[in-house]
């Protein structure tokens, strides 16, 4: 039985939505908000650009991203998305934020030049139809940035990994997925890539090159 679904994706992180920031807050520290800082940065946001944060969670990426753009931020979770409107009060920002499935958004075709993809792909159950739905909301040639954990391409998940995914998985994300099928899956070209948080991590950009399959 899968338990990474939809449901229990609304229930447990709505529940961690009060405290997701003071829980967070040593990864943060230890390399979390760097690590948004440097995907955001490699997307080279200018003023005029509309952008959407797909799983926004509390709005942590929003101090990052450039005056002038244009930002819709999405989550699953109706308290997560109470949390990105409180801070981008606070941040004196201009946001629209949605309660919305990241695999299933309710935007036209090629509304957006970005997509901020962070700490989401190891959590929804099914990632590549997310990709595949990204691929359909950007612009041809758009690019989307990822902030998560993988396996790298061409490697099996290491029996230790795959133990404590059955944990992790359950609790929050799960361990064991490849980037590159996911971008193969969407249509995306790989632009750049590497490590970050303890090398555990993965920062990466891509394009748009094909519609999704």
């Amino acid at each position: 039985m899968t338990v990474n679904t939809t449901d229990w994706n609304r229930i447990r992180y709505g529940a961690m939505a009060p405290f997701y920031d003071l829980a967070t807050a040593p990864l943060q520290l230890a390399g979390w908000a760097e690590a948004r800082r440097r995907s955001i940065e490699l997307l080279e946001l200018e003023p005029g650009s509309r952008v959407l944060i797909v799983g926004a969670g509390t709005g942590l990426d929003l101090e990052w991203i450039p005056a002038g753009v244009e930002v819709v931020a999405t989550d699953l979770s109706p308290q997560m998305v109470e949390a990105v409107r409180k801070r981008a009060k606070r941040l004196d920002q201009r946001v629209d934020a949605r309660v919305m499935d990241g695999e299933s958004l309710a935007f036209e075709d090629e509304s957006f030049d970005h997509v901020i993809l962070h700490l989401i792909l190891a959590v929804m159950p099914d990632p590549e139809a997310c990709a595949r739905e990204v691929n359909r909301v950007l612009v041809p040639g758009g690019r989307v940035a990822i902030f998560d954990k993988f396996v790298p391409d061409g490697e099996s998940p290491s029996l230790g990994r795959r133990a404590a995914n059955v944990f992790t998985n359950l609790l929050f994300s799960d361990f064991t997925r490849r980037l590159g099928p996911i971008l193969d899956a969407g249509g995306f070209r790989l632009r750049h890539r590497e490590k970050a948080v303890f090398d555990f991590f993965t920062i990466a950009t891509a394009e748009k090159k094909t519609s999704p399959r």
